[in-house]
């Protein structure tokens, strides 16, 4: 049967890749509320596509956040039931004029396909229908696919479908296709993930604001004060300066120097930070960025010292982590740093867990299988991942039975959430044949 379903993939490609391009057309940006009917609209489109593909059941679900997907195939006598995760909500774009083509214009040039979601996560959603699709709608395993709707805002909702609908979503095998590849041509599995946890940081120092030529150099500003305690956080080297954090190894990868440059866009002159290999830092220990700042702009400023400002502290945990007991570790920091006694006042925001699994077993054998053959004999490699999926986590201690295998679409070149975010073809098809050969061996493993 695996013969003739990989014969039928290639055969509905094509259609495949004409949904994805109609997924795509769908702005369903679920952090902006003014999206909020795109989203639906978006969770409509995948309920309809699943249905046409043969799923005996599918309903579109929501508990209390963004529209998700449930779609369930019940499994042949003794066969196992594999979950198909995916989520069809996706970044904002930033300035479209920035992007070579329109975001929600699906376009190819080249070998890829140009849009926001092309990759990030629709692809996923694609490549379930065209295994589904490849087996005509009679796959040898019991078939689940769940479509979340509001990963990219955090899926705070999730805790919620889980409870709601725990025997829909139970199953054996659980994939997840939102990670991705080491590269063109060499296909990954990713058994770690760093977690996450941010905050905001106020400073204050004055009641008010006042002439800075008047009380310059007798008091200091909050700003002043911000950027001391900020520069706290990393040592002389670059390595995150916040005690009691947690650092592990990482897999036995060499990150080749010229992709690192390509693929990160470091500027000539730019100089790395931290101490051990890229993969270690990269995967295995700690970062910290600020990636926002409340102050007056240069446009609007003054000559005041500035009574209070505030940051956005993010950091990434590394797996193995306790995340609350990172988060304390981060608010002591930022508490008992302050230069000047300036009043400093910390409020924890998100928090997701970093993930990490013991890649062996008869599931992992067959994904193994399954990726060498759709790869050409090309073995894939078990790779950490820097950023963080947090429901990958709860997901492993809902079906603590079940095997989670975090598969992807996405190549180094991918630039999700970013500007011109694109899907190699190639490697999209390689994915789509992995996912229906990976069917066919879990039902005979």
């Amino acid at each position: 049967m695996s013969a003739e379903a990989v014969q039928r993939l290639h055969s509905i490609m094509p259609s495949v890749l004409g949904d994805l391009k109609d997924l795509v057309r769908i702005p369903s940006v679920g952090a902006e509320p003014a999206r909020a009917a795109d989203v639906r609209r978006s969770a409509d489109a995948v309920a309809a596509l699943l249905r046409d593909a043969g799923f005996a059941e599918v309903d579109v679900v929501e508990a209390g956040g963004g529209p998700a997907v449930i779609a369930n195939h019940p499994a042949p006598e003794g066969a196992p039931t594999v979950l198909l995760y995916a989520h069809h909500d996706v970044q904002p774009t930033g300035d479209p004029a920035a992007w070579t083509s329109p975001p929600f214009e699906p376009t190819e040039r080249g070998d890829r396909l140009y849009g926001r979601g092309a990759a990030d996560d629709k692809a996923g959603i694609a490549a379930h229908l065209a295994a589904f699709r490849a087996y005509d709608g009679r796959p040898p395993v019991g078939v689940t696919v769940f479509v979340e709707g509001e990963e990219e805002s955090g899926s705070a909702s999730l805790g919620a479908l889980l409870d709601t609908y725990p025997d829909r979503l139970a199953a054996d095998v659980i994939v997840i296709a939102d990670s991705s590849n080491w590269d063109i041509g060499t296909p990954a599995l990713t058994t770690t993930l760093r977690g996450l946890v941010d905050c905001v940081v106020e400073v204050e120092t004055l009641k008010h604001s006042v002439h800075s030529g008047m009380w310059g150099g007798v008091f200091p500003d909050a700003l002043m004060v911000l950027t001391r305690l900020l520069s706290t956080l990393h040592d002389e080297s670059g390595d995150v300066a916040v005690a009691g954090l947690h650092a592990t190894t990482a897999a036995d990868v060499e990150y080749p120097a010229d992709r690192l440059v390509a693929e990160s866009g470091v500027l000539p002159g730019v100089e790395q930070i931290g101490r051990g290999s890229v993969v270690e830092r990269l995967w295995a220990k700690p970062a910290i960025s600020v990636i926002g700042i409340d102050a007056p702009t240069v446009a609007d400023s003054s000559n005041t010292l500035v009574p209070r400002a505030r940051a956005k502290v993010s950091m990434r945990i590394a797996p193995g982590s306790d995340t609350d007991a990172s988060m304390d570790a981060l608010v002591a920091h930022l508490e008992s740093h302050a230069p000047w006694g300036a009043r400093v006042t910390v409020t924890p925001n998100d928090r997701g867990d970093a993930y990490e699994v013991d890649a062996t077993g008869p599931a992992y054998d067959a994904a193994r299988e399954a990726f060498r053959e759709a790869w050409d004999g090309v073995a894939p490699i078990d790779m950490g991942v820097g950023g963080s999926i947090p429901f990958i986590a709860e997901f492993a201690d809902r079906y603590p039975g079940a095997a989670v295998l975090v598969t992807g679409v996405e190549d180094p070149d991918t630039r999700a959430h970013g500007i011109d975010e694109g899907l190699h073809l190639q490697e999209f098809e390689r994915v789509c044949l992995a996912e229906t050969l990976l069917l066919a061996k879990l039902a005979g493993a």
